[in-house]
């Protein structure tokens, strides 16, 4: 019940809602991008899918997360926010301009890739704009609450532009030019997220004059001190390692699934419904993630964080290789499905969990740090996954020795972290 008035009391706040607004508006903006560039890449009738392409798609996609989000604050504490929050939607409205522009010229080389790159790496100064800015508007209990729902909304923001992305695409006729379409749709949704910043008074969201500054040695040295925290928080280091290996094989499992329904299980002339099927499997494993989410607090209270993570793992390891042979044995997708379902679960679950560990066990003087370094952790870990599987599996998907090595792994982390189940 305090949570829900909570939520009520923030949304009151006339400047939070302006903020938030920006930041769902340039989320959808980017979901629509993402569903373009991975229909015109993977899910295009005149292309078939390479290891190359998939790969390049997902570092894309994920890269900018993993290595601009740290050095952001920066520049950020020079920079009246209002501003970055304004000038930055607008260029990325004006780079998709040029991203349209390659997909209706049919190119999918290095310059699309640089030019995707270069809009995502922008966005990362708008989420940590926001997440700096949100101080200035809400303060004491109401920033918990403002914390907790931003991240959250946004995500949704995104998963729904990507969905709606999908849906344009196929009522303009899919194919390149519906791609071109959607493309258009995020410039709009771009500019109306600059637009609405500028709603928000010019100094309203800082920096202020005693802010702390830091540089770009400094960021690098806070990720060693990180590093050191958790070396010598040995509880905490390995709630953090758990969740980098499970992200490995969240990587791996998506390249498989991608494979699997574009090239195996629906023929390379019908992108679409293999466009449809990867997104029922997303959707599963979010299903999974979400649930996840809700019943680890209990769980892990009561069984202890170690144990509930590695009951979470465990469970994991054998669906995920039952469901790729069935995959491929029944020629059918149901057990795909069951498979992500799983994963989505072990992964949330392990990442709840570790989160609480990591904030129990380090000073809060170092969470910054420490956090920071993680985020960086499992995105290159999800990264990495991706490009090993990319360009060790054949574009069928049907890679029978890496499914037996994606299940070791998944079993041996949790084995792993089994012998450190101490009651925490």
């Amino acid at each position: 019940m305090a949570a829900l008035t909570n939520l009520r009391a923030v949304i009151a706040v006339r400047d939070f809602r302006r903020l938030f607004a920006v930041r769902l508006a340039g989320q959808t903006a980017d979901g629509l991008l993402q569903a373009a560039l991975a229909t015109f890449v993977l899910f295009s009738p005149e292309r078939q899918p390479t290891a190359a392409s998939v790969a390049t798609a997902f570092v894309v996609l994920f890269l900018p997360y993993s290595l601009i989000g740290p050095f952001a604050g920066v520049f950020l504490d020079e920079w009246r926010r209002r501003q970055v929050l304004l000038y930055a939607n607008l260029l990325r409205g004006a780079l998709v301009l040029g991203v349209a522009a390659l997909v209706a010229a049919r190119n999918d080389g290095l310059s699309l890739a640089v030019m995707v790159l270069v809009v995502l790496g922008v966005g990362r100064f708008v989420l940590a704009g926001v997440a700096a800015s949100l101080p200035h508007v809400v303060d004491g209990p109401l920033l918990v609450t403002a914390n907790a729902l931003t991240p959250t909304a946004g995500t949704i923001a995104a998963a729904a532009g990507g969905l709606i992305g999908v849906g344009i695409r196929a009522a303009f006729g899919g194919g390149d030019q519906g791609s071109v379409i959607v493309l258009g749709c995020a410039i709009g949704m771009y500019v109306v997220a600059g637009l609405i910043a500028t709603t928000l008074g010019a100094n309203r969201l800082g920096p202020d004059e005693d802010t702390v500054r830091n540089s770009l040695l400094g960021v690098l040295a806070g990720f060693g001190e990180g590093f050191r925290q958790l070396v010598t928080h040995p509880l905490a280091g390995r709630a953090v390692v758990v969740v980098v290996v499970q992200r490995i094989t969240f990587g791996a499992l998506t390249v498989l699934g991608l494979l699997l329904v574009r090239n195996t299980l629906n023929p390379s002339s019908d992108p679409d419904a293999a466009l449809g099927e990867f997104a029922i499997i997303t959707g599963a494993a979010a299903a999974g993630a979400l649930l996840g989410a809700i019943i680890t607090p209990g769980r892990a209270r009561h069984l202890g964080y170690v144990r509930w993570t590695t009951l979470a793992a465990a469970q994991a390891a054998p669906l995920v290789v039952a469901g790729l042979f069935a995959c491929i044995s029944l020629d059918t997708l149901w057990p795909l499905l069951i498979a992500a379902f799983s994963v989505g679960f072990a992964n949330q679950s392990a990442k709840v969990a570790s989160d609480t560990l990591v904030q129990r066990e380090i000073n809060d003087d170092y969470l910054g740090r420490v956090f920071a370094l993680f985020d960086v952790a499992v995105n290159v870990a999800l990264v990495s996954g991706i490009v090993a599987v990319a360009f060790t599996s054949p574009e069928s998907g049907i890679a029978p020795i890496i499914y037996v090595v994606i299940g070791v792994l998944v079993a041996a982390n949790a084995a792993w972290y089994w012998r450190h189940r101490e009651r925490v």
